[in-house]
């Protein structure tokens, strides 16, 4: 294993539904690599952890680890993610064990952070999570429109949980965002998140990808807006369709890597794979300028 190098990444607060947020990034992995030419090449990856638990519900990370591994990926989007949250996942901060078994860097941006359970114990987080075997230039997490899974009788409010992380990929700096979209039936919840994820991006200039679990077909009436701006990768290779939940019986399509036109596709594809919940998607991406 090579060296790690562990520091924090500071940004300009920006504001989000009127709040700004800040939150400091944890950057993990080896020392950055020697820029390349331009216009980058890139695998990518999603994949909903289920806080490192299987279909069986046992709890087993580095089984996760060699489905991602397996891939080869250069980018990975993870949702569902633990940071010390609790004995389900054995109290382990998941984000930055995977960036050490994987060799990656890694900027994870909570959704909930809660107190601790445990005398002197770091406090419990939640959220989602960007891997990359490339340099972190920055990173931000955003608030979105959410209604809490932790408090009683919650009403939809900003709350953090929407990365936003700047990549620099054989000289192409591109920007990387990672979501886990409201799973419940009314979509209002998710059509507030998607206007709030489009006004984020759309501040930003340059190729962007945007990974995450949205929680809603295609075809949805509330993801419409985000078809305006961005490509679907296993649309464009012809797998529109193909789902990816549950991972033992897929019969749903909920999971995306998305992307500003631009780039080729050479392959998308669903790995078979029940060391989740969810299947992961992967895709190549060619020539991202």
């Amino acid at each position: 294993m090579s060296s790690l190098v562990r520091r924090s990444v500071r940004t300009r607060p920006r504001a989000v539904t009127g709040l700004a947020l800040f939150l400091a990034a944890l950057v993990v992995g080896p020392p950055a690599h020697a820029a390349g030419v331009k216009g980058a090449s890139l695998r990518v990856m999603t994949y909903n952890l289920q806080a490192g638990a299987g279909v069986d519900h046992v709890f087993d990370l580095e089984r996760q680890a060699r489905a991602i591994e397996a891939q080869h990926p250069d980018v990975v989007g993870l949702e569902e993610v633990d940071v010390n949250w609790g004995t389900r996942s054995d109290y382990v901060d998941e984000a930055s064990w995977l960036a050490r078994r994987l060799h990656m860097r890694v900027f994870f941006a909570p959704i909930y952070t809660l107190p601790p359970d445990r005398a002197g114990a770091p406090d419990r987080e939640f959220g989602v999570a960007v891997l990359s075997r490339f340099p972190i230039i920055q990173a931000e997490n955003h608030e979105i429109t959410r209604l809490s899974t932790q408090v009683p009788n919650p009403v939809p409010a900003p709350a953090p949980g929407f990365p936003e992380v700047l990549i620099k990929a054989r000289g192409t700096r591109i920007w990387v965002y990672d979501t886990h979209l409201d799973y419940r039936s009314d979509p209002s919840v998710r059509r507030a998140q998607v206007a709030d994820m489009a006004a984020i991006m759309d501040r930003r200039h340059g190729p962007k990808l945007l990974l995450g679990d949205f929680n809603a077909e295609p075809d949805a009436p509330e993801l419409a807006p985000l078809w305006t701006r961005l490509s679907d990768a296993l649309t464009v290779a012809g797998q529109r369709t193909t789902p990816t939940f549950p991972a033992d019986v897929p019969v749903t399509r909920i999971d995306y890597i998305t992307f500003t036109p631009g780039p080729r596709v050479t392959r998308a594809f669903v790995p078979d794979t029940l060391a989740s919940d969810h299947r992961p998607v992967v895709a190549d991406l060619k020539g991202i300028r």
